[in-house]
């Protein structure tokens, strides 16, 4: 059954932007990449003391299960060098899957929809460039909703915009 993946990317170390091409590049491997939004600057969270990171999102429909795309993107970061050391820390890749059509999966593996994705600016605004109104099937709320519901916070800069302030 073909469903729509939405996937964040992220990159903070070695040439971000060459980081994030060659992964949307490699997804096409899984299906077909039907959107890619505009790259955004953002500031670390959680972790802040890292190299800021360069985000986007991706629309993706795949054949595939959402377990088999994770199995598929746990490959790709590693060929990529992407090793887990520290939890949040600086990384080349990470790529996440936010949305699975309307699944809802809760496995130790995986969860779907993701379990921050509507409390991260630097998630919701890649994703509300393509997809405003795609569905969180848990919060019921559009991702243009979930956005227009964010506090102020980390700032997530669009690249090629003016730095604001």
């Amino acid at each position: 059954m073909r469903r729509r993946f939405y996937l964040s990317l992220g990159s903070n170390l070695g040439n971000r932007e060459s980081n994030l091409r060659t992964a949307i590049g490699a997804l096409g491997k899984l299906g077909e990449v039907a959107a890619v939004s505009s790259f955004y600057e953002t500031e670390p969270v959680e972790v802040v003391e890292q190299p800021w990171f360069l985000n986007c999102a991706v629309a993706l429909d795949s054949d595939q299960t959402p377990p088999e795309v994770l199995h598929e993107i746990l490959a790709l970061e590693k060929e990529m060098g992407r090793y887990r050391t520290q939890d949040k820390g600086p990384r080349n890749i990470d790529i996440d899957i936010l949305l699975a059509g309307d699944a809802i999966v809760g496995t130790a593996e995986l969860t779907v929809p993701h379990p921050a994705m509507h409390e991260r600016r630097f998630v919701l605004e890649p994703l509300a460039e393509i997809a405003p109104g795609a569905m969180h099937p848990r919060l019921r709320k559009k991702i243009s909703e979930l956005l227009a519901g964010l506090p102020p916070g980390p700032v997530v800069r669009r690249l090629g915009e003016a730095p604001s302030g």
